[in-house]
């Protein structure tokens, strides 16, 4: 097991801060059961370091204590994403993979290769395991690691009035279906899937 280093932060706090930003994204997004919301983090950027040069465990379970309740409360799946030595690769419960016909890989993230979050989640999920790449619903960036890749093709960005986890940048995201049709088509005000 890595060690835990002491944190700089308050872990209350920033838990506190992920529950905001995922209670304004979930409201933004308008959520179904059983959708996905994908979240990247950077522990390094929360503490106001440099990405991938200070991985804290701590840290990370404080963000993935802000974001558990929340997604389970919702019955939404939550995938976390991996750092780019595992390819962004992500992780998920079993359930969310086999409902979405997600292609299983097999590694293990451990705080050198996968990243703080991930390797939290690997102990927290109730039954996790690691796909290659999803297409989710909404999202949360914590520290700009880039996300994009695995949601859906339109993503709309959030605004609210937290900016930052801890001291990293906070980017978020709800998607919708393309609109398509031209000058003469007509559309819903708000897009469903």
């Amino acid at each position: 097991m890595p060690e835990r280093r002491s944190i700089t932060v308050d872990a209350a706090a920033l838990t506190s801060s992920v529950q905001e930003a995922l209670r304004g994204l979930l409201e933004a997004a308008r959520l179904k059961p059983k959708e996905i919301v994908v979240v990247g983090g950077s522990t390094s950027e929360i503490l106001g370091q440099k990405i991938g040069s200070s991985t804290n465990l701590e840290v990370a379970e404080a963000v993935l204590a802000g974001l558990l309740p929340l997604i389970k409360e919702n019955d939404l799946y939550l995938a976390i994403q991996c750092c780019e030595h595992l390819n962004r690769a992500l992780v998920v419960e079993r359930e969310c993979a086999e409902r979405y016909g997600f292609e299983l890989v097999t590694v293990i993230p451990h705080l050198r290769a996968g990243g703080g979050l991930a390797t939290v989640a690997m102990e927290k999920f109730d039954d996790p395991v690691v796909v290659e790449t999803i297409v989710a619903h909404a999202g949360m960036d914590i520290g700009d690691t880039f996300i994009g890749m695995h949601l859906k093709r339109v993503a709309v960005p959030v605004r609210l009035p937290i900016k930052s986890i801890g001291n990293a940048h906070l980017t978020l995201a709800r998607t919708r279906p393309k609109l398509i049709g031209g000058e003469r088509a007509k559309y819903p005000e708000y897009p469903r899937k």
